[in-house]
């Protein structure tokens, strides 16, 4: 994966395209996310903790999952992370979409 400007939003256009959410976890995508990842944290670690901050990932769980999972690549943890955070805001974005009550000109302020 190259090294975007905006992450989240390919991220999210690219999830946004996948119906199947195993084959994001199990796939490609993920693996390029984590070799990404991977480079961040040996040449530009502030620019993940930056990115994580923006994405809003869990520091608590993060650092759970990480001490949980020590032998793990930590490049494929956090990027599971990242993609379970971009369905999640995809989900609720698409639920609310869907709540959108219409009112007539009377009931508006």
């Amino acid at each position: 994966m190259e090294q975007p400007d905006n992450l989240e939003e390919q991220l999210t256009a690219q999830l946004s395209a996948v119906t199947d959410v195993t084959s994001i976890q199990d796939g490609r995508l993920r693996d390029q996310l984590a070799s990404y990842i991977n480079e961040l944290i040996l040449r530009n670690f502030d620019r993940l903790i930056s990115l994580l901050y923006r994405m809003d990932i869990p520091e608590q769980k993060l650092k759970a999952l990480l001490k949980a999972n020590e032998k793990e690549d930590a490049g494929h943890i956090i990027a599971s992370l990242m993609i379970e955070r971009q369905l999640q805001k995809i989900k609720t974005r698409q639920e609310s979409a869907g709540n959108d009550v219409a009112y007539d000109d009377e009931e508006r302020w």
